[in-house]
């Protein structure tokens, strides 16, 4: 499950550069900090133009495909392991991926106590989704976030993670055969994130500034388990 993410670097260019990414002076006047992104909301993918990484504004949730008359709830998350199997995603995984790009993503314990995850080296956590084109109605794309096994860090919460992408797999991720991608629909090895105790603030999607990210209060304990 990925519900909550954060990108807290303070200048989208300087985003856009690690990612030798396009990026245009209108949708960059859009960006701000944030800390507690949550489904619905705008965010920032990268895709992959006719020959070149883009990164662009979308909002979190993919609107599946349903009968005449029955509207379908957004999905904020997709199993990886149904985007080829037939499950209404075959075509957007052969041509719709992108990388949702953080620095890090929430997580609750049994308590409801947050753990921001996250690198250590507080670079980037290109998370892999699809996402589907603006329909006419709309102005921006829509994503969702795939979710895979939970490596051994990530499983003292939860049963899933987001599929994490590293950098240097990202044009495999963008353009690579199916086939090939799929490959990168994995936990996450034991060393990419670290997990950090964080305010109950978080809890409130309401609440979406630094104090987000303070220590927890003193009433809790900050433990994962």
């Amino acid at each position: 499950m990925c519900a909550r993410v954060t990108l807290t670097i303070d200048d989208i260019d300087e985003i856009a550069g690690m990612l030798d990414a396009e990026l245009s002076p209108e949708d960059a006047r859009r960006y701000k900090r944030r800390y507690n992104v949550a489904p619905s909301d705008t965010h920032w993918m990268l895709e992959y133009g006719a020959d070149r990484r883009v990164l662009v504004p979308a909002k979190w949730g993919y609107v599946p495909t349903s009968p005449p008359g029955r509207a379908r709830k957004p999905l904020i998350n997709v199993r990886g392991e149904q985007v080829g199997s037939g499950h209404g995603f075959r075509e957007a995984f052969a041509s719709r991926r992108c990388a949702v790009v953080t620095d890090g993503f929430f997580e609750w314990n049994q308590r409801r106590e947050p753990f921001w995850y996250h690198r250590p080296d507080g670079g980037l956590v290109l998370l892999g989704g699809l996402f589907q084109s603006a329909p006419d109605a709309e102005r921006e794309h829509r994503f969702t976030v795939l979710t895979t096994r939970p490596n051994k860090l990530i499983s003292a919460v939860h049963d899933r993670m987001p599929v994490i992408v590293r950098a240097a797999r990202i044009d495999d991720w963008l353009t690579a055969p199916p086939a090939e991608a799929a490959a990168l629909i994995a936990p996450a090895p034991e060393d990419t994130l670290i997990a950090t105790p964080v305010s109950r603030r978080v809890n409130k999607v309401a609440n979406d500034d630094a104090a987000c990210l303070a220590p927890p209060e003193t009433d809790a304990q900050g433990s994962l388990f």
